[in-house]
């Protein structure tokens, strides 16, 4: 209960910073908070830690939590990192893919599916854990980890992405292809769909950047 709490809290706070409503370098006061959300302060701090995991807000010690500046920059270069790792994880597991991790693999596509058709929010979460799928077939613990780590940080402006009109569609359409090319071993595909689903170009790119410039003004 106290996990899903501060859960729900990380998510609302994400979505406050990246709109702008928390200025970079506002201090995020715990006491303040709690009172906002009626909550115990154990949430709040479980939030804050899981919004300076994802690189939004700095933690100073006996200061607080400050909310930290994103450049378009930063995002570009997290991003590319971020679609090499992936493509890593599934060139690996076209090679290494077990009878179980294909039932898993199709039945979190399916997943991804029924909640393309419930909206942003279900499909976020369905993402979520298709690609965390993902990571585990590549069938190296140490991989995994680290793309665990880089998605975590990386969570609130993936989601951005989601409301570009006809992202979702697009994004299954992309899920779709990536786990016909893992399940029939096909390497060099699953690697170039990775990356093509992963990359921020074109508008999803501008997107972001427009959002960054809106929370950036809003700021000022």
């Amino acid at each position: 209960m106290a996990d899903r709490a501060a859960s729900r809290l990380r998510e609302i706070l994400e979505q406050e910073i990246i709109a702008g409503r928390h200025r970079p370098g506002e201090r995020l006061d715990e006491v303040s908070l709690a009172k906002r959300f009626q909550v115990s302060r154990t949430p709040i701090r479980e939030a804050l830690l899981g919004l300076e995991s994802s690189g939004l807000i700095e933690l100073k010690p006996r200061r607080g939590a400050f909310v930290k500046a994103v450049s378009a920059s930063d995002l570009l270069e997290m991003f590319e990192v971020m679609a090499e790792l992936e493509a890593i994880c599934v060139r690996l597991g076209s090679r290494r893919l077990t009878r179980d991790q294909e039932t898993q693999l199709k039945a979190s596509l399916a997943d991804c599916e029924i909640a393309a058709h419930s909206g942003e929010d279900a499909y976020y979460l369905a993402n979520e854990t298709f690609h965390a799928v993902l990571y585990r077939v590549s069938g190296n613990g140490f991989l995994e980890a680290q793309a665990l780590a880089l998605q975590n940080r990386l969570k609130p402006f993936r989601r951005l992405q989601l409301r570009v009109k006809g992202r979702m569609e697009q994004s299954m359409a992309e899920h779709r292809e990536i786990v016909e090319a893992i399940c029939t071993a096909d390497a060099p595909r699953a690697e170039r769909a990775m990356k093509a689903h992963i990359k921020i170009q074109g508008e999803h790119f501008l997107f972001l950047l427009s959002a960054l410039e809106d929370r950036d003004q809003s700021a000022a």
